[in-house]
């Protein structure tokens, strides 16, 4: 890990620990910021798959409930099928439990909503992934490499961040289900972001090509470095964001008492 990612991770614990112990944000407005991000995450996560929905266009489908003229239904399904799987992973990041396939499958069920056939359920043929250095393993391969992974995970006892950063890109290479792959396992990484108590992060339709050159690098260097790197720099604006906006509200209250 280079020096870098180490004062970053550092920071990051740092402004956690001021967030958890002198946050000024009530229920109802860190409820109000989850929606939002989620209406921002969910566009972004679609747009790097293909979705030709807008991030305003997201807002009115996902929190209007309504549909977009000219737009496709499978557009509309996806940004659903994932709002429904974000609010999933908030309530499960509430659980102890390590990462199970269980948990992997239920979550690719949610995204992948508009397929009855195949979402919640492994890839039963091999693949091969367009502009991809690597081939994903066979699909008989599949349960056995994930399971593999989720042993060696769980039993990591790295900082939290370079763990979690280092599933996302082996968790990829596996590829364990048809389609959908992608949004899974970004929903996973939030998922153990939250669980450890750390913020969700959006890795944005703008860094899509930084994002697939993280995959690149490590089909290059067998290192997942540069994706951590990506991770903890979302993370810490982030937690920067929102110890901001607790400070804020802090200096409004004092200054209001004061007069």
């Amino acid at each position: 890990m280079s020096a870098n990612i180490k004062n970053m991770l550092n920071e990051i614990d740092a402004l956690k620990t001021s967030l958890a112990e002198e946050s000024s944000l009530n229920e109802g407005e860190l409820r109000r910021f989850r929606e939002n991000f989620m209406v921002a995450y969910t566009y972004d996560s679609n747009a790097i798959e293909g979705s030709t929905l807008t991030l305003s266009e997201t807002a009115l489908v996902l929190l209007e409930g309504l549909t977009i003229n000219k737009k496709p239904l499978r557009d509309h399904l996806d940004a659903i099928g994932h709002k429904d799987a974000f609010n999933y992973i908030v309530a499960k990041s509430k659980d102890v439990e390590p990462l199970t396939e269980r948990t992997i499958k239920e979550i690719h069920a949610l995204v992948f909503m508009a397929d009855s056939i195949n979402k919640g359920k492994y890839r039963e043929v091999d693949i091969k992934i367009m502009g991809a250095l690597d081939t994903p393993p066979s699909a008989f391969l599949v349960q056995e490499k994930l399971s593999q992974l989720l042993d060696s995970y769980n039993a990591d006892e790295r900082h939290p961040v370079e763990k979690i950063a280092d599933f996302h890109i082996l968790f990829e290479f596996i590829h364990p289900f048809i389609d959908g792959n992608g949004r899974t396992g970004r929903l996973i990484l939030n998922l153990e972001l939250i669980k450890a108590g750390y913020l969700p992060i959006n890795v944005k339709f703008k860094d899509r090509e930084l994002y697939v050159s993280c995959f690149k690098d490590y089909h290059l260097t067998g290192k997942t470095d540069k994706f951590v790197e990506m991770v903890a720099k979302y993370e810490l604006e982030e937690l920067t964001e929102m110890n901001q906006i607790s400070n804020s509200k802090k200096d409004l209250i004092n200054g209001k008492s004061l007069k």
